[in-house]
């Protein structure tokens, strides 16, 4: 063991060499994580964006819920499969006074940017700046475009004819992304170079978003930047599948990026640790080493599966107080574009059982957890990636407050999802390594000193305040019927 440290020593001094070399010859430095302005963090949108992201169903009695029917459209039938179209519903009316209509579609809004941060890069030449999400879930990076149809209030789109680099594709390339309630992003594709933390990235599929729903047109970002792994890129040509390179895979294809250098990193840190300033952050090219030497710990790798285009580790146990939960043949992916840390019900149970005066709320869709509840009362609990576990810190296991009287829980179910999912509640708690090259995940500790759990002053509203509906059970009931009528009709 003292023999495989060192070499472990060696091999992390090495890299670090490479880096900070190149690093100095390229002028790298931190890109900024900034929270989005004015975005009010709400437990329920952002289980019910993850929802919509993933296509999955609750396993409890819940109000939001994915009906599905089968769409022969001509398109997928050329491709020879079926297409499940799914639409994101909520349940029919639960009091008089609801101001939602029966079974209304969830805003595209609400599941697109689940994501808190929003990243600053230059795309063309000269540099334009645009703000986007940084998002390890999804594979493309799409902005606004100086012509695009939607109304957006953000001043700053890229306008390709202001670029000396930019190339239109030659192949006829479009893009599509469409949403639970049929809200649609589309536009065509062109190249140019993208500058992210000072490395430029030649040759980089640009999609410019030229058709948008007016859902879209609140949005704080200018687009999305996807490091998940091109197989579940959007870009089509002719109407056919034709995935382009990920920022990171065409990184790595540039002779100048030594192999020690293939990869990324993030630091987030929660709002409520230092409101002063922005300290989370992403790095490419190179791993920040005084955070690392900071953990006190070496950096934990482990392999990845990205066959499904996402960031797959195993993760077959979780640990609640010290008492072990297992999960055998468990999985789970890292995901900057998810809010929560989805896992199991087995899991969820063990830690909410732990927690005193928490709760299952069928209103807000999740678990809820005591505006009372002490540091000292909340268990610790870690999740395994890979090898080893991993702790969330105590006040990440509270989200945002639900009402008055609730916390709304930072890790909640992931329902019908075969893996977990470890979005920003667990990403918190680490300094992350996102090693494409390698085709390995690191990560060491990143715990705050000091757990801030105390309440914030709330205005509630009138639904936040309500108690749980008395009329819950039919409402179920009701919501059972409109589903097995779904899978009758799709049987036929």
């Amino acid at each position: 063991m003292p023999f495989l440290r060192k070499a472990s020593s060696v091999a992390m001094g090495s890299m670090y060499q490479v880096q900070s070399k190149l690093r100095q010859d390229l002028g790298l430095h931190k890109i900024q994580a900034v929270r989005k302005p004015g975005r009010e963090l709400n437990g329920t949108k952002a289980y019910v964006s993850a929802m919509a992201r993933y296509g999955f169903n609750p396993t409890e009695e819940s109000r939001f819920f994915h009906l599905k029917k089968t769409d022969l459209t001509k398109e997928f039938q050329r491709r020879g499969y079926t297409r499940r179209w799914e639409q994101l519903v909520r349940t029919p009316q639960e009091r008089p006074d609801d101001p939602h209509t029966d079974n209304e579609p969830v805003p595209a809004e609400d599941q697109q940017y689940d994501t808190q941060y929003l990243c600053e890069i230059g795309i063309g030449t000269p540099q334009q700046k645009v703000k986007l999400d940084f998002d390890t879930g999804s594979a493309d990076l799409w902005v606004r475009c100086s012509d695009s149809s939607l109304l957006h209030h953000a001043d700053k789109k890229f306008d390709p004819k202001k670029s000396d680099t930019f190339q239109e594709s030659k192949t006829d390339q479009t893009w599509k992304i469409q949403y639970g309630d049929g809200s649609t992003a589309s536009g065509t594709v062109g190249t140019d170079i993208i500058t992210v933390g000072g490395l430029q990235i030649k040759n980089q599929a640009i999609e410019l978003a030229k058709k948008v729903s007016n859902a879209f047109s609140s949005g704080e970002a200018d687009g999305l930047l996807g490091l998940a792994f091109s197989t579940i890129n959007t870009i089509e040509s002719d109407g056919k599948p034709d995935p382009q390179p990920t920022p990171v895979e065409n990184m790595i294809s540039q002779e100048d990026i030594p192999k020690e250098a293939e990869l990324f990193t993030s630091a987030f840190y929660s709002a409520r640790d230092d409101k002063s300033e922005e300290k989370s952050f992403y790095t490419f090219g190179w791993v920040d080493e005084d955070l690392v030497k900071a953990s006190g710990k070496d950096i934990s790798w482990t392999p990845i599966d990205n066959s499904e285009g996402f960031w797959k580790f195993p993760s077959e146990s979780a640990t609640v107080n010290g008492e072990n939960v297992s999960v055998s043949g468990n999985t789970a992916i890292a995901d900057t574009g998810t809010t929560l840390a989805l896992v199991s019900d087995t899991v969820c149970k063990a830690l909410y059982a732990k927690i005193p005066g928490s709760k299952y709320s069928y209103r807000y869709q999740g678990y809820l957890i005591p505006s009372t509840i002490t540091t000292d009362q909340l268990p610790q609990l870690s999740v395994a990636v890979g090898g080893k576990q991993f702790v969330i810190q105590k006040e990440d296991l509270l989200l945002a407050p639900a009402d008055n009287d609730h916390w709304y829980g930072g890790v909640q179910s992931r329902g019908t999802m075969p893996f977990d999912i470890l979005g920003d509640t667990f990403l918190k708690s680490i300094y992350a390594i996102w090693d494409q090259g390698n085709n390995r995940f690191g990560a060491v500790p990143k715990i705050e000193v000091t757990q801030h759990t105390e309440f914030p002053t709330i205005q509630a509203s009138p639904e936040a305040s309500s108690p749980e509906p008395a009329d819950k059970i039919d409402h179920v009931a009701l919501v059972e019927l409109l589903k097995r009528s779904m899978k009758n009709l799709q049987a036929q």
